[in-house]
């Protein structure tokens, strides 16, 4: 019985994807927006120079050239991991991307589009039910008029990929949605929890020998103990986030109690003021320094 490994981590993402040109075409052409007709025939891995620094190495990143069946070129960049400032960095490494492409005193016109193909394993739009994102450069009077340039493909393989697969609404603008779930779906439930390939993902070749890509026995102790050590990195990063975010919360509590004190011993003694109440006698009352109560008097007067 096979033991597979996620093919969402770093080392098994580049097996798949990056060293297998006719499975990463496979993929790309059913889950990219393409119009009806168009698909991609050829692609080509990006030398070193034209792929924007990963600082750390710690993010899946296939970088490619694609030529379509019109000989349309354009660059994809498939990324697998959210993080703080993800949205920020897809912007950044999209824009290298696409600068990289000239040599100085080059024309413009030789610059091709570079599209962004993002998975991520949570939810960063909680306001929608929507799983797949596709954004552009477009007039907002008339959306009809797009820059040519950068898009931007947000896909959530969470929940709401699960809902939009059993109740059959994926979108429309994937260019193959039957195949489009397959992969999406070998992406989220292949894993260390799975025993099995499930038969429809069986039944495809490409989905199999990417599965068997996969499988822990193809892999050396070394490459093993390398993909510990990336979801080691992750569940820290994870960890360390959400310590982060408690603290803060903790923080923001304590800060809002004392501006809460801090309004009432304000309130108070403006009533004490109002009621003719010297400012000895509220100090008194209020254990405020006099100082402090003739601050507190004057600023209430310049308001």
């Amino acid at each position: 019985m096979a033991r597979y490994l996620d093919p969402k981590a770093d080392l098994t993402f580049k097996r798949v994807f990056g060293q297998h040109p006719h499975l990463l075409i496979s993929f790309l052409n059913a889950v990219m927006p393409f119009e009806r007709g168009r698909y991609i025939e050829e692609i080509d891995y990006l030398p070193s120079e034209m792929v924007p620094e990963n600082p750390g190495k710690k993010y899946s990143i296939v970088n490619v050239r694609c030529t379509d069946n019109f000989k349309r070129q354009f660059i994809v960049e498939m990324q697998a991991t959210w993080e703080e400032g993800f949205m920020s960095r897809i912007l950044f490494n999209a824009g290298k991307a696409y600068v990289r492409q000239l040599d100085k005193g080059e024309q413009y016109e030789l610059l091709q589009p570079v599209f962004t193909l993002a998975l991520l394993s949570k939810n960063y739009d909680h306001k929608s039910d929507a799983f797949y994102h596709h954004y552009k450069i477009v007039n907002e009077e008339n959306h009809d008029e797009v820059i040519q340039g950068l898009e931007f493909l947000l896909v959530e393989l969470t929940e709401k990929f699960v809902s939009a697969t059993l109740n059959n609404r994926l979108p429309e603008t994937m260019t193959n949605r039957k195949l489009a779930a397959l992969w999406l779906r070998f992406l989220k439930e292949v894993g260390e929890e799975m025993k099995a390939l499930p038969k429809e993902m069986e039944e495809n070749e490409d989905i199999r020998m990417a599965a068997e890509l996969c499988e822990e026995g193809a892999f050396t102790p070394a490459e093993l103990a390398a993909y510990e050590k990336y979801w080691d990195m992750v569940s820290t990063e994870k960890t360390a986030l959400s310590g982060a975010h408690k603290r803060g919360r903790a923080e923001g509590l304590v800060e809002g109690e004392a501006i809460g004190l801090e309004k009432e011993k304000m309130c108070t003694v403006y009533r004490m003021a109002a009621k003719g109440m010297s400012i000895e006698d509220i100090g008194d009352a209020t254990d405020l320094p006099i100082l402090q109560i003739q601050k507190i008097l004057d600023d209430g007067n310049k308001i």
